[in-house]
């Protein structure tokens, strides 16, 4: 049977050297003003736990004034993700010490090192989207039951998830995500590891590096509970609450970025990726990164230009792109089980359903 034009696999390369001339050389120049949004980021969060730090004097009745202050804190904690995300790829400012110190601390809160960032996004991730070897991927139905993959299925939205393990499990999947590459990476760095969906090894320069990082995020957590006397209160309304609230916003995205696509052998961004459609005041404040799939095509370029690109997308291969509305995406995740059968179809734990990747069609943006 022919392979339409609308199923051919593209490689990202072609892509890019198609849409590169269309789009202005300023879209390549590093804008350096977004290490501005980190470090006012940061600086919500410090300000935050100086006002929590005087919680233990409030009266019971009033606390609740606290919780729009950990909400804005929880924003910040999203955005220190995808600025130090931009940092990291390169379109803020090249390598230099600067560049190292700010992907630190704006990672920190993340409890990501730098190192294990490059590692697992930049180099696996980036290069093999959405295929076996993709670190972030579902797992196949055939990997081993693993705790790792046991607690995806528990808690990641799926037709099958429970409501109480999803608000759990959306608070703290980053955590998770970020337990089982530092365990697979620094206990055992190799391959045939089976409790990460495709495991990968970095070089001992690397594992040094990612072990000295780990330990400096570990002081920095430290020390904030410390400011925050290890408080009940002020730790869980400055701390936990504001994280919980950043890590669930974060994934949010990531959970719509590809979970919802086939798994491809060849690396094409407008078939293993989707971008979402949110509110403008959304974009604005997450450094327009629901546009996922534009990203994935030219990862240094200033995600200011991000929209510029879908509109070529749109021009130049529109019945490719996977756009979707952010609630349609999230309701397909709800209406779908969270295992690949196979690199077309999804399946659950038992393996007894099968619902075909190719459910989104029905729900793309044209």
């Amino acid at each position: 049977m022919e392979v339409s034009n609308a199923q051919k696999l593209i490689r990202q390369a072609e892509y890019a050297k198609k849409l590169r001339p269309l789009l202005p050389a300023e879209a390549f120049i590093p804008d350096a003003s977004k290490l501005v949004i980190l470090s006012i980021n940061w600086a919500i969060l410090i300000l935050g736990w100086a006002i929590a730090s005087y919680l233990d004097r409030w009266n019971l009745y009033f606390l609740w004034l606290y919780l729009p202050l950990a909400i804005v804190m929880g924003n910040s904690v999203i955005v220190l993700l995808f600025s130090s995300h931009d940092l990291m790829h390169g379109s803020v400012i090249k390598n230099s010490p600067i560049a190292k110190i700010m992907s630190l601390l704006g990672l920190a809160m993340l409890w990501m090192p730098p190192t294990l960032w490059k590692a697992v996004h930049n180099r696996k991730h980036h290069n093999k989207t959405n295929s076996l070897a993709d670190p972030d991927r579902n797992y196949l139905y055939q990997q081993p039951k693993t705790w790792g993959k046991w607690i995806q299925d528990v808690c990641v939205p799926s037709a099958e998830v429970n409501p109480i393990s999803l608000i759990v499990g959306m608070a703290t999947a980053w955590g998770t995500h970020n337990l089982r590459n530092l365990t697979s990476v620094l206990l055992f760095n190799r391959e045939s590891v089976s409790f990460v969906p495709a495991a990968f090894t970095v070089k001992t320069k690397e594992r040094w590096l990612i072990a000295g990082e780990l330990f400096v995020i570990v002081m920095i957590h430290l020390s904030i509970l410390t400011y925050l006397q290890f408080n009940f209160l002020k730790i869980a309304l400055s701390y936990f609450l504001p994280i919980g609230i950043g890590y669930a916003g974060a994934i949010f995205y990531i959970y719509t970025n590809h979970m919802l696509c086939k798994m491809t052998s060849v690396n094409d961004p407008l078939i293993n990726s989707i971008s979402l459609r949110v509110p403008k005041i959304v974009d604005k404040l997450h450094l327009n990164f629901s546009y996922h799939t534009e990203h994935h095509i030219f990862p240094g370029i200033n995600s200011d230009y991000y929209p510029l690109v879908q509109k070529l997308l749109k021009i130049h291969y529109p019945e490719r792109l996977n756009l979707l509305d952010a609630k349609d995406a999230w309701n397909l995740l709800m209406q779908t089980p969270r295992h690949y059968k196979n690199e077309d179809t999804f399946t659950d734990w038992s393996g007894e359903k099968s619902v075909p990747c190719a459910i989104i069609e029905n729900y793309k943006i044209k």
